[in-house]
């Protein structure tokens, strides 16, 4: 019997959303098998489809993806939430964030962020680590210890935040890509 194009491949369907989930929260298959009681070569040989899926599996899989057992296997469904992001806004000193990647990866946060001008003092913050901004739109005023530095649309800054630091729109809003590492994202988005 000739495989229909149009239904798909359940098998196939199943190991990508396992390892899609896994990796999207940054594990490792050691990591996933610690929280699942299987070993992490039964976890790889599901994943590669070289060891067919038991519902004895699926079960403990589902459950320390935070998922379900239906939305692993529902080939009708849109479940693409271990692939997209669907960043929600917040308000943090000033600045319009949207969080780009996931708290759980345990890698830098990515955030698009939007800055309005204001005429409220500035006040610079220290913090360990290094941050990084894209300009996308506008201009940003880089406050760095006494320095005053511009960064306009398609400029990037990198810079030491053990320097006393803060960002603020130039004259009209500006729009950016920052990359906070762990105490980037504490101090910054927290």
């Amino acid at each position: 019997m000739a495989h229909d194009p149009t239904v798909p491949d359940l098998d196939r369907l199943v190991r990508q959303r396992l390892r899609s989930h896994r990796t999207a929260r940054g594990w490792s298959l050691d990591e996933l098998g610690g929280r699942t009681q299987l070993s992490p070569s039964t976890i790889s040989r599901i994943e590669t489809g070289h060891r067919r899926i038991t519902l004895d599996q699926l079960r403990p899989l589902a459950a320390a993806l935070g998922t379900t057992i239906d939305a692993l296997v529902d080939v009708s469904s849109e479940d693409d939430a271990d692939v997209v992001i669907r960043p929600v806004r917040s308000e943090h000193s000033g600045a319009s964030t949207w969080p780009l990647t996931r708290p759980e990866s345990g890698g830098p946060t990515v955030a698009k962020m939007r800055l309005e001008p204001t005429t409220d003092p500035v006040e610079l913050v220290v913090h360990p680590g290094r941050d990084w901004f894209y300009v996308m739109s506008g201009t940003v005023v880089l406050y760095l210890a006494e320095r005053r530095i511009k960064v306009a649309r398609g400029q990037a800054a990198e810079f030491s935040t053990m320097s006393p630091h803060a960002m603020r729109a130039d004259r009209g809003p500006a729009e950016l890509i920052s990359i906070f590492d762990r105490d980037g994202r504490d101090a910054h988005l927290a």
